[in-house]
């Protein structure tokens, strides 16, 4: 319960004194009896809701909360942590840094996110620059910096599906023909192995298991601020692929002619060595080799993660088994992403539909036309 005394000869004569849920007592001065009341019931009021927050913990500014923050997600890939900084230097602390946490409304953030959208940010920047602050804020919740989250409901445009490009096996094998060399076997393993970009380029020797026709993706190389990072898959679970029988030649053959003896060599690398840069792979190899085989110009290195799905969905594959060796966390990732390319039973549905009706109305004319009557005539 608050209390309210007078205290007299000071500059506030009137503190409200009161304790806070973990029991502790707080106190805080007024000039006015009538604030001090309006003050003490307010208090009371949120104790009782359950509703009560520190009010020099609220206080607190976005870009101080946001150094707090930020250390509690060094656990993240580097990637993950640079997009994060990314978003919030760029977008969210010239809008909120210098405010209070208790200053950013819901009204604030929608407004917010309008400016974005309205200064040309794509959907997909402005998901994660709002997933930035959401986190933010989600976070002064449970640490008792705040009441609610003013981020919760708010809104932002669709994201509309990237647009797949499938390549044909005949196609592939243009690729293959028109990159430049070692890099024939890599467009390979993406279009038939199915793996990621970051997954094929950290290969090492000791994974490749070319006697069984296996490899084991295990790790996968990323970029973040300019630098180069070996670490855990996307799925943060290591699988086995098992490679056509053509595939295991390319690369047994590869590996003799390209690859180093050690174990932990990787199986592709740059012309100096070096672990490969999928931006300088694209600007140097894979722009001219897309270009000489005759391929669309908008065709992506990861199209060919794409391509595999559709070759195995082609030989009749289970989703299941497609699921294993793309590696995506779950079966439903594979039809949510797939799921449009797998043969449609909807024809066959459609004419089962059509016997139905058919039924119901070859019932409905037996019975309007009553008991059959037999006549019989004498000779």
């Amino acid at each position: 319960m608050a209390h309210i005394q007078h205290l007299s000869g000071r500059r506030r004569p009137w503190e409200v004194r009161y304790r806070d849920p973990s029991g502790r007592e707080r106190a805080r001065s007024f000039l006015r009896k009538s604030d001090a009341n309006r003050f003490a019931v307010t208090v009371e009021a949120d104790r009782i809701r359950g509703e009560w927050t520190d009010p020099r913990l609220s206080k607190t500014t976005v870009a101080e909360w946001s150094d707090r923050w930020l250390r509690t997600k060094s656990h993240l890939k580097p990637k993950t942590l640079a997009g994060y900084e990314s978003n919030l230097h760029a977008h969210v602390l010239p809008a909120f840094g210098s405010q209070q946490l208790r200053h950013v409304d819901r009204m604030a953030v929608e407004e917010w996110v309008a400016d974005l959208q309205a200064a040309g940010l794509g959907p997909s920047g402005v998901r994660q620059a709002r997933q930035v602050l959401n986190s933010m804020m989600m976070l002064a919740v449970e640490a008792g910096y705040l009441v609610a989250n003013p981020v919760t409901g708010v809104k932002v445009a669709r994201q509309p599906d990237p647009e797949m490009l499938f390549l044909s096996a005949e196609e592939v094998e243009r690729l293959a023909a028109a990159i430049r060399e070692p890099y024939g076997a890599l467009v390979y393993l993406l279009a038939y192995g199915g793996l990621r970009w970051g997954e094929a380029v950290s290969v090492r020797r000791k994974r490749c298991d070319l006697l069984r026709s296996r490899i084991e993706v295990t790790e996968s190389l990323s970029e973040a601020r300019w630098t180069l990072h070996f670490g855990a898959t996307k799925t943060y679970r290591h699988r086995t692929v098992i490679l056509p029988g053509f595939l295991s030649e390319l690369l047994a053959e590869h590996i003799a002619r390209e690859v180093d003896d050690g174990l932990d060599a990787l199986v592709f690398t740059s012309p100096l060595g070096k672990p490969l840069r999928n931006s300088n792979f694209r600007r140097q190899v894979w722009y001219k080799a897309v270009a000489d085989a005759g391929l669309p110009e908008g065709l992506r290195i990861h199209d060919l993660r794409h391509t595999c799905a559709a070759l195995l969905i082609a030989e009749g594959a289970h989703p299941k088994a497609i699921q294993v060796h793309l590696g995506h966390s779950s079966i439903s990732v594979t039809m949510d992403r797939y799921g449009h390319l797998f043969p449609s039973d909807m024809e066959a549905l459609a004419v089962a539909l059509d016997g139905v009706r058919s039924r119901a109305l070859a019932d409905q004319m037996r019975t309007n036309r009553g008991p059959e009557v037999i006549e019989l005539t004498g000779q």
